[in-house]
C-alpha cells in the first residue's frame, strides 16, 4: 500500500441558488457528490497511480453505501465501519451571490474510535485528518492512527484555522506528536507560526521533517529535510476550490512514498489541486 488515509468520508450537497429568498422558494442547482478530506486525498492519489486505502466510519444508510461504492470504483480500498446509531457525514455547500458558505454534519465521522483501526497501519505513507485531532469525539482515533502508523511519511493536515487557534500552537504539536509531515494553507500556517508562507514553512520545517504551505493559485512551498522547494500550477479558470487542498495532500504524500523526487512530487500535487479547482466535481472521473 502506498497511502493510507484516516478520517472523514462525507457526502457533499452543493446548492447554487443565485440569491436565496428568505422564507420563500427559489429555483437553483443542487448537486450531490462524494467528498470528505481523507476520501478526497485517497481518490486523487489513486488517480496518480498509487495504491490507496481509507479508514473511516459511515452510517448504515444509503449515503454510506454510496460512499463505499464510489471509493471502490476509483480503485480505493474502502475500510469503512458502519455505525448503526449515527448517519453518514454530510457537508452542505451553498453558493449565494458569489459567496460560498459551508455547514458540516460530521455524523458517523465524529464517532471513529481506535477499535475501528487495524493494529498497524502499514504503508509508504499515512495521512491523518486534522478534523480527527482537533475536535472531540474522534480525537483518540486520530492520535492512535499516528501511533499505529508504520510508514516513512506520517502526515497530518491543519484542517481549520479556527480549530487550530482553539488549541494553540503547542496544543496542535502535542496532538500531532509522532507525525513527520504537516500540511497547512496560508491562514492555518499563520495560526501555527504567526508568519507569512515561506517563513512559516521554514519554521514548521524545524518542527516536522517536512512542512508544506499551500497557497492556492500561487502554488506551494515545501521544506523537506531543511531544503526548500517551490512550485506553481498552470493557470486555470477556478470554479470551486473545495477539496483542492485534500487532493494536493494525497498526491504529494503518495508520490513521496513511491520514490518520486520532492520537486516533481510537489509539481504533481499542485497539478492535482488545480484540476479540482477548475472542475465542477471534487473527485476525478471513474476510470474506464
Amino acid at each position: 500500500m502506498d497511502l493510507i488515509c484516516v478520517g472523514d468520508v462525507m457526502l457533499d450537497v452543493r446548492v447554487d441558488a443565485g440569491e436565496l429568498a428568505r422564507g420563500g422558494d427559489v429555483h437553483g442547482r443542487v448537486g450531490l457528490q462524494p467528498g470528505g478530506t481523507s476520501a478526497n486525498a485517497a481518490v486523487w492519489a489513486a488517480a496518480s497511480g498509487a495504491r490507496t486505502c481509507v479508514h473511516g466510519r459511515v452510517g448504515a444508510d444509503l449515503v454510506g453505501r454510496l460512499l463505499r461504492t464510489e471509493l471502490e470504483v476509483r480503485g480505493v480500498e474502502a475500510a469503512l465501519v458502519e455505525d448503526l446509531d449515527a448517519p453518514s457525514g454530510t457537508m452542505l455547500v451553498v453558493f449565494e451571490a458569489g459567496e460560498r458558505s459551508m455547514v458540516a454534519d460530521r455524523g458517523a465521522n465524529a464517532r471513529l474510535v481506535p477499535a475501528d483501526l487495524p493494529p498497524a497501519l502499514e504503508a509508504g505513507a499515512v495521512l491523518v485528518s486534522g478534523y480527527l485531532l482537533l475536535q472531540e469525539g474522534a480525537r483518540d482515533a486520530g492520535r492512535e492512527a499516528i501511533r499505529r502508523a508504520r510508514a516513512e511519511w506520517i502526515g497530518v493536515e491543519a484542517a481549520s484555522w479556527p480549530l487550530v487557534d482553539a488549541v494553540g500552537r503547542e496544543g496542535f504539536d502535542d496532538l500531532a506528536s509522532g507525525a513527520s509531515v504537516i500540511f497547512a494553507n496560508e491562514r492555518e500556517a499563520r495560526s501555527l507560526t504567526a508568519m507569512e508562507p515561506l517563513a512559516a514553512a521554514r519554521a514548521l520545517g524545524e518542527r516536522y521533517r517536512a512542512a508544506c504551505v499551500k497557497r492556492g493559485a500561487e502554488g506551494a512551498v515545501l521544506v523537506l529535510d531543511g531544503q526548500v522547494y517551490e512550485a506553481t500550477p498552470d493557470a486555470v479558470e477556478e470554479r470551486d476550490p473545495t477539496g483542492a487542498g485534500d487532493a494536493f495532500d494525497g498526491v504529494l504524500l503518495a508520490s513521496l512514498a513511491r520514490g518520486v523526487e520532492p520537486e516533481e512530487a510537489l509539481q504533481m500535487a499542485c497539478g492535482a489541486g488545480a484540476s479540482v479547482a477548475a472542475s465542477a466535481s471534487v473527485w476525478p472521473a471513474v476510470p474506464a
